[in-house]
């Protein structure tokens, strides 16, 4: 609690004189801004791209959670009849909302993506596909293939889970890592602040003597850097944020033509979510500053 207090000491510039006692360095604060606004701005990326997988998660899981399809395939004598019995069969299941077979028009834009716009379709043999939707009681997938197998022997009942969990776990680990780049990003930043620090203190090692000879104590030296850096840190990081920000604004909307890299960004309430960067990084450049100001001073003599 005592390092929060300080920390909001040292934003609300409590008037103490102490960060008037060390001179500036102009190169070590290029350093810490340009640090805290990259890093910033990698930060915002790094979390849209988690909560944009997160609902793309949301979003497969539920396009394809209560939807199946039938595939029939029967020589060309057998595939009126076959598609008949699958027809009755499915309606007379229960768990089962609705269903309707795909005509030409509708096989031929699925394959369009393989085989370009020019495939033949009424030239090939293709299979009968049926689409079916369930309701929220479900199928019994079990005895829908068992009355498959005597009724269409050709039939082939697909609930796309092959697909469906491979898709969502894959959107689940790009989001854990986005959360593990933000901690990443985080530590580098923490990692070059310090850096930072500790060379601002170096240079300055003879006004520290200086100080100490007339009495100031490490607490009042530390401040002065450590108010220094932090402020430093958080300015950096609120460049860095909104300069992300207006690049997500300006990226293409979610559809369905440009996929998942059309809807990396935030909505609606998300957009909340990047102003928590810049106070973080403070807490960060904070902790850093300060444990690096702690260590040097112990060093000066």
């Amino acid at each position: 609690m005592a390092g929060l207090d300080g920390l909001l000491a040292l934003l609300r510039g409590d008037g103490t004189p102490a960060d008037r006692v060390v001179p500036p360095s102009a190169q070590t604060a290029n350093l810490t801004v340009l640090t805290a606004a990259a890093m910033a701005f990698l930060a915002v990326f790094a979390l849209a791209l988690s909560l944009a997988t997160g609902r793309l998660a949301d979003r497969w899981s539920e396009a394809l959670a209560r939807s199946a399809t039938i595939r029939i395939s029967a020589p060309p004598e057998q595939m009126d009849a076959q598609t008949k019995a699958v027809l009755a069969a499915l309606a007379t299941t229960p768990g089962v909302a609705s269903f309707r077979p795909l005509d030409d028009a509708e096989m031929k834009k699925l394959l369009d993506p393989w085989f370009g716009p020019d495939l033949p379709v009424d030239s090939l043999p293709l299979p009968k596909l049926i689409e079916v939707t369930e309701s929220a009681e479900g199928i019994d997938t079990d005895g829908l293939r068992l009355r498959l197998s005597a009724e269409a022997p050709g039939a082939v009942f697909d609930d796309h889970t092959r697909w469906r969990q491979p898709l969502v776990s894959a959107a689940h680990r790009l989001r854990l890592l986005g959360g593990l780049s933000l901690v990443l990003i985080g530590g580098a930043m923490a990692g070059l602040i310090t850096l930072a620090a500790q060379a601002a203190l170096a240079a300055n090692g003879q006004v520290i003597r200086t100080l100490r000879l007339v009495g100031a104590r490490d607490s009042f030296i530390a401040h002065a850097f450590v108010r220094r850096f932090t402020m430093r840190g958080f300015v950096g990081a609120v460049v860095g944020t909104v300069l992300a920000m207006i690049g997500l604004a300006i990226l293409p909307a979610a559809n369905e033509a440009g996929g998942f890299l059309t809807g990396l960004g935030f909505s609606g309430w998300g957009w909340l979510w990047p102003l928590l960067i810049p106070p973080v990084a403070a807490i960060v450049a904070y902790g850093a500053t300060r444990g690096a100001a702690q260590r040097m001073l112990r060093g000066i003599r």
